[in-house]
């Protein structure tokens, strides 16, 4: 029998608990704080920009300043979208299943081997620890 050995995609999910819950929460709370820190720093760095820009080139002024504006757009999209995250974070129910990613694994294969039923293995997790593997 001939056999080969493949990499197959493991999902990892997590039951919803309050520990949980609160390290969502913290992280993206903290999300939030470097994306306000990094507009601070745009701002900071834009009006020295913009201060050597006009001494230098004014035509220049235009572009760097819509530059500037993008950047601080996307954070701000960011922290827009890491809100909605937080509001959905606070929704999850106790006990619900949510999906935290997908790692992979060796699996050695042969011939007759239900490659469907490799593919769908999932590991469940509470509170960082392993509850059950489901194949």
């Amino acid at each position: 029998m001939s056999t080969i050995t493949i990499k197959c995609p493991v999902t990892i999910k997590s039951k919803v608990t309050d520990v949980l819950k609160a390290q969502l929460v913290a992280e993206i709370k903290e999300a939030m704080t470097k994306v306000d820190m990094e507009l601070q720093q745009i701002e900071f760095h834009a009006k020295r920009l913009m201060t050597e820009q006009v001494r230098s080139d004014v035509q220049g002024l235009t572009a760097l300043r819509q530059q500037i504006d993008g950047e601080k757009q996307k954070r701000l999209e960011l922290k827009n979208h890491l809100q909605e995250k937080l509001k959905e974070t606070g929704l999850l129910q106790i006990g619900a299943e949510i999906v935290q990613g997908t790692m992979e694994q060796l699996v050695t294969v042969g011939e007759g081997d239900d490659l469907q039923k490799l593919m769908n293995r999932e590991v469940l997790l509470e509170d960082g620890k392993i509850l059950t593997i489901r194949e």
